[in-house]
């Protein structure tokens, strides 16, 4: 059996650091944003869709989503389908592509949005300035 290499030793401890710091902040993201019925990633997704389409009524390919959220595609589409049943999303079909789905949030998924931002940036914030360097 090898010995290991400090260096070798110095990036496992870093890895683990960051999954402890990733760990330690979705469970705190989800415990604050409990009481508004999402979970870190609804926020997540929710987020996206308030940058990628901005305005209201602008809409957003969920296979646009699929690579930037830390989702398996079909765990993608349940969250979106309770995120449509909460009213926060609507989906529709592509025209164009009959296999693609547009999603676009609605005005209850803006403003919930808006109300839930400043808590989860705020969780962002004290995780991350205490996290190690």
């Amino acid at each position: 059996m090898a010995v290991k290499s400090a260096d070798a030793r110095q990036l496992e401890e870093q890895w683990r650091d960051i999954l402890s710091v990733h760990a330690r902040t979705m469970c705190e993201i989800d415990r604050v944003l409990h009481p508004h019925g999402l979970g870190a990633s609804d926020f997540e997704v929710l987020d996206m869709l308030a940058a990628e389409a901005p305005g209201e009524g602008d809409q957003c390919r969920v296979q646009n989503l699929v690579g930037r959220v830390h989702l398996s595609q079909s765990a993608l589409s349940r969250l979106i389908g309770r995120l449509e049943k909460d009213g926060l999303v609507e989906r529709s079909m592509c025209v164009e592509d009959r296999r693609g789905v547009w999603v676009a949030l609605t005005r209850k998924g803006r403003d919930l949005h808006a109300e839930v931002l400043p808590l989860q940036r705020g969780v962002l914030a004290r995780m991350l300035d205490d996290a190690p360097a």
